[in-house]
């Protein structure tokens, strides 16, 4: 293996200390491969240049590394730590990593001498109090309807709170106590706020307690009102607490992880239960855990001399540690943790080290444990099920598609289709928009939205020529540049990358993920298809690569027809076919994109007279008189700086500041 790596890489890897660290490896293109980390680094990463791996996974990933970085740390733990913050930030090719997800939701307690029942999402403070993380929103709006029928605390924003002058619909069904209109003092709502933040921490006890006490306070004095309010309180409680009998348990913050792998494909489904209320779970699905596991079961641990081998961790084991040490680095841990799997030590005290308290992992648990960690395996099973039944029909659907066009592709899973749509009311805000489908999905992410000018208004075919260029112009002349450059018989040359712009700007020749598609869908008939074979041409490109969706009789959807550019005859595929189904997704995904573009470009110059009001120094009195002079905001946009000037009450320094806003 070594004879495919540079003498200065060499000389790194025979230069390493023994220490514990995190080793990170780079191909040609500066592309992360691998972020490991190591007891020893000089040993395990001499590990993978000493030992020969053939044609495995890992043998292709080591012949594709040209560089190395690695960091010396303290400990196995801040290795363990430092090694997943990597692997989170640098996304590499063949670690097992859980994509990025949207961030957990809170229930929320404003600070406030009112305070609030609130959603939230986002990054926490001390100003507020807040409670979960929770796997949905439904949790946190079950919970917020259930505080409101016990406790009566308001949900309203501030500034209605702020403004009513008598009570709303929530104080009248009893879900609110009034505080807008003085119908409670601030001593008793704060009592009630902070039983319902007792509640919420599983304190259903000294909830009680303390209400039972504020009842017989009051009814001493004879306040049999409030007293019965109390009471009714406490009644409301206990129905909770009975209803959700077979949730409640001794523990109060724990999460439940089961892992499930079938079929080169796993997922981790996370149960959560907080304030002893399980609120419900949620699926991950990890991507690169068959080259991972490979790779990881290659690799030689790093023991003493002498010492025996260390068996490979069953590939579950591999996920769900994966897991554990990417997901706990953003979201707070629960100082208990129910697992499907034995786990390491090591990995328990790195995160608890970063939690800064102990965390405690539980391995084959008892009575209530083990139905919550029952259920987790269980939806863990069928969440797998339901991706590998929809990961077989998106592949049924791709197949059917090459064969449909009789494609030569025999890489489904990175067959890549862009297609193209123009956009327009009457010639205005012309966007031509480009969707990407790849990985027998859409690819939202790599999508692109182009400004079209310079056109008649109104002239698709153009604004189809102009995007078609854009799109593919740079990368025909690197693929042509590349070709030349290319040694004889060189198969293995760096890949050209498609264009990938800004939403509205040029797009660049090279990106990391970007290359030519193996379709290009145009939505249109003869015409588009037409001018996409001019450019095609221009460029170099092969025709056989763009196809035109030209609607059937009447327009009607399942009636389309395939127009080709090489010449070939137009194609019915036949309303039920899988392929044309596929087809009619990508074209109408690509539809919808540029007409959100356009209606938003068209809605920014049709009302930019808000823009105006953007501007520091513009009032309703000056914005008027801009409009009145110019006739609306395409006027005042196209006035110079010293026609804006000549209006009453604009200034030169303001004339020059609207101009540039506006241009």
């Amino acid at each position: 293996m070594s004879d495919v790596h540079s003498d200065q890489l060499l000389s790194e890897v025979a230069a390493l200390p023994q220490l514990p660290g995190v080793y990170r490896y780079f191909d040609a293109a500066g592309a992360v491969l691998y972020v490991g980390k190591a007891r020893n680094l000089k040993k395990r990463v001499a590990n993978y240049f000493q030992k020969s791996h053939g044609g495995t996974r890992i043998g292709h990933m080591i012949s594709k590394i040209v560089r190395m970085e690695t960091t010396v740390v303290r400990s196995e733990a801040e290795a363990l730590l430092l090694e997943n913050n990597l692997i989170k930030t640098l996304k590499p090719r063949y670690n097992i990593l859980f994509r990025d997800d949207k961030s957990y939701p809170y229930l929320k307690i404003a600070s406030h001498a009112f305070p609030r029942l609130a959603y939230y999402r986002g990054s926490v403070d001390k100003k507020h109090r807040y409670f979960g993380p929770y796997p949905s929103a439904w949790a946190v709006k079950e919970s917020i309807q259930l505080l409101q029928k016990v406790f009566k605390l308001r949900t309203c924003e501030d500034t209605v709170y702020a403004n009513r002058t008598r009570p709303c619909l929530l104080y009248q069904i009893k879900r609110c106590t009034g505080p807008c209109v003085d119908y409670i003092t601030p001593e008793a709502y704060a009592q009630d706020v902070a039983s319902a933040e007792a509640f919420l921490m599983g304190d259903t006890q000294l909830v009680l307690s303390r209400l039972e006490q504020r009842m017989t306070t009051h009814a001493e004095k004879l306040e049999f009102e409030q007293a019965a309010e109390l009471r009714n309180q406490m009644s409301a409680i206990s129905r909770v607490l009975h209803q959700q009998s077979i949730e409640i348990a001794s523990d109060k913050d724990v999460d439940i992880l089961a892992v499930k792998v079938q079929g080169g494909k796993a997922c981790v489904n996370l149960a959560m239960v907080r304030g002893g209320r399980h609120l419900g779970d949620r699926p991950y699905f990890p991507v690169h855990v068959e080259d991972a596991a490979q790779i990881h079961h290659g690799e030689m641990d790093d023991v003493e001399e002498g010492a025996a081998p260390v068996a490979a961790d069953p590939i579950e084991v591999q996920v769900l540690e994966a897991f554990i040490a990417q997901h706990y680095i953003d979201v707070p841990v629960p100082a208990t943790l129910v697992l499907s799997h034995l786990v390491s030590r090591e990995l328990i005290e790195a995160i608890s080290l970063q939690a800064g308290g102990r965390v405690t992992a539980v391995f084959q648990p008892r009575e209530q444990r083990r139905h919550w960690l029952e259920m987790a395996e269980t939806n863990a099973g069928l969440q797998l099920a339901r991706l590998l039944a929809e990961e077989g029909s998106q592949q049924a659907r791709t197949r059917a598609l090459v064969e449909a066009l009789e494609l030569a592709c025999d890489d489904l899973d990175n067959f890549r289709v862009e297609c193209f749509d123009i956009s327009h009311t009457a010639g205005e805000a012309t966007q031509a928009s480009c969707v990407v489908f790849e990985h027998h999905t859409m690819q939202n992410k790599e999508y692109r939205r182009y400004n079209i000018e310079g056109i008649t208004p109104g002239d698709d075919y153009a604004a189809m020529r102009q995007v078609l260029h854009r799109r593919y112009g740079k990368l025909a002349e690197a693929m042509a540049a590349e070709t030349e450059a290319l040694p004889p018989g060189d198969a293995e040359s760096e890949n050209v990358e498609p264009v990938e712009g800004a939403e509205t700007g040029e797009a660049s020749p090279r990106t990391r993920t970007a290359r030519m598609p193996e379709l290009v869908l145009v939505d249109g008939g003869k015409g588009q298809v037409s001018m996409a074979r001019e450019v095609f041409s221009e460029l170099g490109l092969p025709l056989s690569l763009i196809v035109g969706v030209e609607k059937g009789e009447g327009r009607k959807v399942g009636l389309e027809e395939l127009v080709f550019a090489d010449g070939r005859e137009k194609v019915y595929l036949g309303k039920d076919s899988a392929a044309l189904m596929l087809v009619a997704q990508i074209r109408d995904e690509a539809h919808r994109f540029a007409i959100t573009g356009m209606r938003a470009k068209r809605a920014k110059v049709r009302v930019g007279g808000s823009q105006l009001e953007d501007i520091p120094g513009i009032g309703p009195k000056r914005r008027a008189r801009l409009l009145q002079r110019f006739g609306g905001i395409r006027g005042v946009a196209a006035a110079s700086m010293e026609d804006i000037a000549s209006v009453e009450g604009i200034a030169a320094e303001l004339a020059e500041e609207i101009y540039k806003a506006l241009h």
